[in-house]
């Protein structure tokens, strides 16, 4: 928490956390552009932002995009601000809000390190037990590439042959297809019938876990993509996933899920 801090407390990182906020997915090259500061400058402060868990990185091809996280921020809003008086903390609340808005991109890229195990994070991911008690969903499947997978949430089971196992390295890397959007389950969950329609309507997006095991931690870093420009389903999810996975966290290093804000 201290390395958050530290890192937020330069207005030059927090300018490059505003440009990620508006566009993420940025290279170097592309976060130098209209901030007078050298190249060096900027990759050194970006080296302080990773430290922190502010900001990660992904590969594609020769270039490195550099994308905000958001975890961090939500983590100091579940796990500290809540012994506090929010509303002294506002401007805090504030910064995690803006964080958490990531708009002009088409994929969502979170970070976290977690005090576990690769096997148990995989299973944690993966087995119905776990996935209930930190994300209310369970799944049946068989964890094989190309097996179609059933989705039960909100007392609702959502099945479809678009709905499948991308990739299954055990206890590296998993992807699937993102679940359906059915009218029971949108009843359930309480969209409107307008929003469910636009879910419904859109390409489905598909979410992978790449797990590294770093020394007693377990760096996990997922990432939500394949989203069309303007993805209503895509604003939907950015407001999940951090509250998601500081649960996860949470259950596997203490053995208790984050309370259900509802």
């Amino acid at each position: 928490m201290d390395e958050v801090f530290k890192a937020l407390a330069d207005a030059n990182r927090r300018r490059l956390l505003d440009s990620l906020n508006a566009r993420n997915g940025q290279t170097l090259r592309e976060l130098c552009q209209g901030l007078e500061m050298t190249r060096q400058s900027v990759s050194k402060h970006l080296s302080v932002l990773e430290a922190a868990n502010l900001v990660t990185t992904r590969w594609r091809g020769r270039e490195k995009l550099h994308h905000l996280n958001a975890v961090p921020i939500n983590a100091i809003a579940d796990r500290w601000m809540s012994n506090y008086d929010r509303a002294r903390a506002g401007a805090l609340a504030d910064l995690k809000t803006a964080l958490e808005q990531r708009a002009m991109s088409d994929e969502f890229v979170y970070t976290t390190y977690i005090r576990t195990t690769p096997d148990e994070l995989w299973q944690a991911l993966t087995d119905p037990a776990f996935t209930q008690r930190y994300w209310g969903v369970t799944f049946e499947t068989d964890w094989e590439v190309g097996s179609r997978m059933s989705w039960a949430q909100f007392g609702v089971t959502m099945t479809d042959p678009e709905q499948v196992v991308l990739e299954s390295d055990q206890p590296r890397r998993l992807s699937y297809t993102w679940h359906t959007f059915t009218e029971e389950f949108g009843e359930a969950a309480g969209f409107p019938a307008e929003a469910l329609a636009g879910f419904a309507a859109e390409r489905r997006s598909k979410v992978t876990f790449e797990i590294e095991p770093l020394g007693e931690l377990v760096k996990l870093t997922v990432v939500h993509d394949d989203f069309p420009p303007g993805s209503a389903v895509r604003e939907a999810v950015s407001e999940g996933w951090p509250a998601l996975l500081a649960s996860l966290k949470t259950l596997l290093e203490t053995g208790e899920a984050l309370p259900d804000p509802a």
